[in-house]
């Protein structure tokens, strides 16, 4: 003989239980079953919902008791022949009837008692099963329907009743040894005292219901039907990739249960457990899909971590004081506080000082718990011995489950690594000996990043996931997009990396989308997107709270610059081809640089020098392995040198400089490149990425440009006055050619001193042949002195630009 137990969502509408009669109809096609069934979905609810109102003279009981009504009827109506419904819907009438009496009487007397709530609440499934046992009847199905009252005997604790299992043993065993019906309906989560009064099984009675009657009647096997394919890896509402378990022990789905695993409650497995009975938890919308199979010892190779679960509106107590260390009773008075108090405790910890005591409750109850323990240590509190105890809500409990656990090592180092990387703060942590449970106490906005990250990193192929949030869609932003659209394949399947692009903005628009924006449709959803804002940008970045989230600054913009600190102090990285931030004030710079490594959020500028060149990476490495930088010599400007390689006395000055802006390798505002800041700028980050302390001021910046095209303001001007000063830039062309010299902008660090300007670079010198937009970069350091290190290739242009992006995305993807 099988038991079947199927949840409210399984039999919350006729659709459903149409479903539910397929998987009754096959299972007892072989062999007795005993089908236990709960309400319709969220009935028991509703019922108790209006049972409060009705006690404080609410007329709107009424209505939902009509709802509660319409429902059942509707049902009827949906899977009973029109010539059988009659009597079906006279006595769903009369039950329903006898409810409305007992609701008169809260309402009259403004009375709500622990055994009138539970007689209302059992008829969520009186109703469900009735019905059921009906359709069944009407289909020719061989079945019976029995009151689980005439079974399941408990004590007089109305609302979450004990049972009293030998009793309650011999009824079952009594009425299933001549019961010849093929199939038993039996309704859940209600039983009866020893006098026939109706009592219920509290939370998760239903299952519990199912698992008395399987261990009374020695089943084969219980199956949970429900609306999820078994017991998952994590939860499947908050972790996208969490996959079902095949097989898991008795012990370890108890904890999975205990620490939020909803498909089935701890106590439901201990009377199956006793009889070593498995369960098996299936899909009422799947029922071809493996399901989870719980019993003594799973067969086959088993993971170390079985599941990943956690517990919401969890608060914190902290019972702390000098006075404690080494004075016997505190943590006894403390737990008989609470007892008194019927309030549950969900996680204990205490430290080897013996200084304090943490305790975990449910939030509710936190109030409460203050008042109580405060008032029990009042005189050591007054007395100065403790401090009045600590309240912190709004916090979960994640826990890591899995009886391999012990045989292990380091697994709880990788989870609170895990945990550290993503900027996670733990408050509390508790590990029995048994080691098969480790749990963290954490902020429950962390929750959601917490649980995806540790799933990432205990279940899923290694594949890490980055969340990227991309500022500045222009040229080089979208060709960014493209290259990471073109390679996120690449990425999975070679470098284990699922990046993702989550939001995005231009100076207009900005959108969101949690689960990935579509990178083929992005402009089409940044057109529609909300006003851009750059701190509602950063809110909703921080309100998404993803693991690996990176933000990219693509624009040349001072206030985009001023947040980076906002991000990496929430452990966002920040990648950018900004050299604003870098260049700024020394304080500034070093400031980034310190956040960056408190918060543990990677701060990554490989592009502000060279494009896709890793001049700043090879820099690093070089400083790394102890190496000391002497001198620097580089031509950085790829602008600068696409117009001097082109000029010549067959064109002018304004048309060569207008086609390095049309080719992308210069900034929005040209001056910047050819006013020769952008290239102060880059030999200055060189010089503090070397070691030294520098600003911008300190840079000598000899420009070759007129006054007057210095000082024009916008791009209009700046373009007449080349135009009206094209006899002088021919002048400093001629000048070049006449010595059989080539023009080159020049950036020099040496002695803790740097300048940038033109020079007229002779035949033999390795800038000579620098070609197109081009850059190169020579560092003379304690071990490169007669031969420097060279880094050249193309320092500008939208392609190579977006490519050191995203060089830098990869970097942080493999830390």
């Amino acid at each position: 003989m099988n038991l079947l137990k199927f949840g409210g969502t399984s039999v919350a509408n006729a659709q459903n239980i149409n479903l539910v009669i397929d998987i009754i109809t096959k299972a007892s096609q072989d062999e007795k079953i005993a089908v236990v069934v709960s309400a319709f979905g969220n009935t028991t609810n509703m019922l108790l919902k209006t049972a409060e109102l009705a006690a404080v003279k609410d007329e709107y009981y009424k209505d939902l008791l009509q709802e509660i009504e319409n429902r059942h009827i509707q049902v009827v109506k949906d899977l009973i022949p029109v010539t059988e419904q009659s009597a079906i819907i006279s006595h769903t009438k009369r039950l329903l009837n006898y409810l409305e009496t007992l609701y008169e009487g809260c309402y009259l007397l403004r009375e709500l008692t622990p055994k009138t709530l539970a007689t209302i609440a059992s008829f969520g499934e009186l109703l469900s099963s009735f019905i059921i046992s009906k359709v069944m009847e009407t289909r020719g199905l061989d079945s019976i329907l029995k009151d689980s009252r005439e079974l399941i005997i408990t004590s007089e604790s109305y609302e979450n009743a004990q049972v009293l299992m030998k009793l309650t043993q011999e009824n079952c065993q009594s009425y299933f040894k001549t019961n010849e019906k093929q199939i038993t309906i039996l309704p859940g989560f209600i039983a009866a005292t020893e006098k026939g009064e109706t009592t219920t099984l509290g939370r998760g009675g239903s299952d519990y219901t199912a698992a008395i009657i399987a261990a009374a009647v020695d089943a084969n096997e219980l199956q949970i039907w429900t609306d999820v394919s078994g017991m998952y890896t994590a939860n499947p509402r908050i972790v996208k990739q969490a996959t079902p378990i095949p097989h898991i022990s008795y012990q370890e789905a108890m904890e999975l249960s205990h620490f939020g695993a909803k498909v089935i409650y701890p106590p439901t497995i201990q009377p199956v457990l006793d009889k070593e009975i498995p369960i098996l938890v299936k899909n009422t919308f799947a029922p071809t899909q493996e399901g989870t199979r719980i019993s003594k010892k799973p067969n086959g190779k088993q993971r170390a971590v079985k599941g990943i679960s956690y517990i919401e509106n969890i608060s914190l107590l902290t019972l702390e004081g000098s006075g404690m260390i080494g004075i016997p009773g505190f943590s006894k008075r403390l737990f008989e506080t609470l007892l008194a108090e019927q309030i549950n405790i969900i996680l204990i910890t205490q430290a080897s000082s013996e200084h304090s005591i943490c305790i975990g409750i449910n939030d509710k109850e936190a109030s409460r718990a203050k008042i109580a323990i405060d008032e029990t240590f009042a005189y050591e509190i007054a007395s100065g011995k403790v401090d009045p105890i600590l309240v912190e809500q709004q916090l979960a409990i994640i826990a890591l489950v899995g009886e391999n656990m012990k045989n292990h090592q380091g697994l709880s180092g990788k989870m609170f690594s895990m945990l550290g990387k993503n900027n996670v703060n733990i408050r509390a942590i508790a590990q029995g000996a048994s080691e098969k449970n480790i749990s963290a106490v954490i902020k429950s906005d962390d929750a959601k990043k917490a649980l995806n990250a540790l799933h990432e990193e205990f279940f899923e192929a290694k594949i890490k996931q980055l969340n990227l949030f991309v500022t500045g869609v222009g040229n080089v932003g979208e060709r960014f997009i493209a290259q990471l659209h073109q390679q996120q394949e690449y990425l999975r399947e070679q470098l284990k990396l699922n990046v993702r692009v989550v939001g995005i903005s231009n100076s207009r628009t900005m959108h969101f989308d949690a689960e990935g924006i579509d990178l083929q449709k992005w402009k089409k959803h940044l057109a529609k997107g909300e006003t851009a804002s750059l701190d509602e940008f950063h809110q909703h970045v921080k309100s998404l709270n993803l693991r690996n989230s990176i933000f990219i600054d693509i624009t040349a913009s001072h206030e985009v610059s001023k947040v980076y600190g906002n991000y990496l102090r929430n452990n966002i990285s920040v990648v950018t081809c900004n050299k604003i931030a870098c260049a700024s004030e020394y304080k500034n710079y070093q400031n980034l640089k310190r956040i960056s490594q408190k918060y543990n959020a990677p701060f990554l500028f490989e592009t502000n020098v060279g494009a896709g060149l890793p001049i700043i990476d090879t820099l690093k490495n070089v400083v790394a392995s102890g190496d000391r930088i002497h001198k620097i010599q580089a031509v950085l400007s790829g602008s600068l040198n696409f117009v001097f390689n082109n000029l010549s006395d067959q064109n002018t000055f304004h048309d060569v400089v207008t086609q390095a802006q049309e080719e992308g390798y210069t900034e929005p505002d040209p001056k910047i490149d050819l006013s020769g800041v952008d290239v102060a700028r880059k030999i200055l980050i060189l010089a503090r990425e070397s070691g030294y302390i520098l600003e911008l001021e300190d840079i000598l910046n000899d420009s070759f440009l007129p006054e007057e095209t210095l000082n024009t303001d916008n791009n209009e001007d700046f373009y007449a006055s080349l135009t009206k000063h094209e006899a002088h830039f021919q002048q400093i062309f001629k000048e070049a050619n006449e010595k059989k010299c080539r023009l080159k902008y020049v950036a020099t660090f040496e002695n803790g001193k740097a300048n940038v300007g033109l020079q007229h670079i002779p035949s033999d010198h390795p800038f000579y042949n620098l070609e197109g937009s081009d850059n190169i970069v020579l560092f003379f350091t304690d071990r490169y002195v007669a031969q420097p290190l060279q880094i050249k290739g193309a320092g500008a242009g939208a392609e190579v630009t977006a490519s050191g992006i995203f060089a830098d995305v990869i970097r942080i993807g493999k830390f």
